[in-house]
């Protein structure tokens, strides 16, 4: 029988290292933090490399009774900010070892059905992003660990959350707009109820009292962008004094508003300053490009993935909300004098 190089093991890639295989195990394991020095998992890592060694997972999960696979379940994928989600939760997940799952929920923010025979056997633990706890019952039961993602820190059931600062956007958005001397708003918001949304609203009436004169319509909408043209246009033309700057919960209804307001014969931003959330492709692939606050997915990502392995571990997972940028651009300008 034909024989080829051994298989490294860790007894080999003690040696090299100059320490045991307990420091090997708790290193490649990735839970060696305070109980070895950064030096030594150093010298871990890069005698592994020159090793070659690969540590046998499949012995390990069973082992531990772990399926290393975790679910990352969104209301839907209509916007590319999940994509980023992904790809941030995507990217940690496999430096330490595991899986990730995109489960779109068939329900929306909607209760989430299984989509495994037993999501408590096929997982070790769920993300869920801009949904209700109670919405991941069926997936979760009592078992799972579970971190959301833009969800409210009160109503999460013992859930740990990860949020983006959402609430010091909106400051941002109404103080660059009062700013400029606008005092007519009309907020077009996502007809969702979720959280984050109803933070959105609940933050910007807040914050326009503070500003004396100030108006503020609202006008609901389905989060399309030929949904937002139709709110947008009723708005706009409503008796009245009309606003001359619309605050948008999402890129996608600012986009529907710069429709609106060319059917309805106004300039951005000369009759009209608009504003979006989320920093999409789209927002700088509409002319004027728009004035939006950034929300880095990709980091919502990470930050929501690594929030789940301190959970598994038994850590506390990091605190406070992740920070948010307001980026403007030409869709926004004083308003028109009377």
């Amino acid at each position: 029988m034909a024989t080829g190089t051994p298989r490294p093991t860790s007894r080999d890639v003690a040696q090299a290292a100059g320490v045991s295989q307990a420091a090997v195990s708790l290193v490649l394991g990735d839970k060696w933090r305070g109980r070895v020095s950064e030096a030594t998992a150093a010298r871990v890592r890069q005698a592994a490399r020159d090793l070659g060694y690969r540590p046998n997972l499949a012995a390990r999960n069973l082992r531990l009774g772990r399926t290393r696979t975790v679910l990352l379940v969104v209301p839907a994928l209509t916007t590319e900010f999940f994509a980023g989600v992904y790809t941030g939760a995507a990217r940690v997940a496999a430096a330490h070892g595991f899986g990730l799952v995109l489960y779109p929920s068939p329900e929306g923010i909607g209760p989430a059905r299984d989509p495994f025979a037993s999501a408590q056997a096929a997982l070790d633990g769920i993300i869920a992003s801009s949904m209700a706890a109670d919405a991941l019952t069926a997936l979760r039961g009592d078992q799972l660990p579970l971190v959301m993602l833009d969800s409210d820190p009160q109503g999460s059931h013992g859930a740990t959350t990860v949020n983006l600062d959402i609430t010091d956007g909106i400051r941002q958005i109404t103080d660059h707009l009062a700013g400029l001397g606008h005092r007519h708003v009309l907020h077009l918001a996502a007809d969702i109820p979720s959280w984050t949304f109803e933070i959105r609203a609940r933050e910007l009436a807040d914050l326009l009292t503070r500003h004396p004169g100030t108006t503020l319509r609202t006008t609901r909408t389905p989060l399309t962008i030929d949904a937002a043209r139709t709110a947008a246009e009723t708005a706009l033309a409503a008796p009245g004094p009309r606003p001359t700057a619309v605050v948008c919960d999402d890129d996608l209804l600012a986009a529907g508003t710069y429709k609106a307001a060319r059917r309805l014969g106004l300039r951005i931003p000369d009759d009209l300053s608009v504003t979006g959330i989320d920093d999409l492709g789209l927002a700088t692939a509409i002319d004027p490009e728009l004035t939006t606050v950034r929300l880095d997915a990709e980091l919502f990502g990470e930050h929501g993935m690594r929030a789940l392995l301190a959970v598994l571990e038994g850590r506390q997972a990091d605190r406070g909300d992740i920070p948010v940028q307001l980026v403007v651009r030409a869709s926004t300008a004083p308003p028109p004098r009377p």
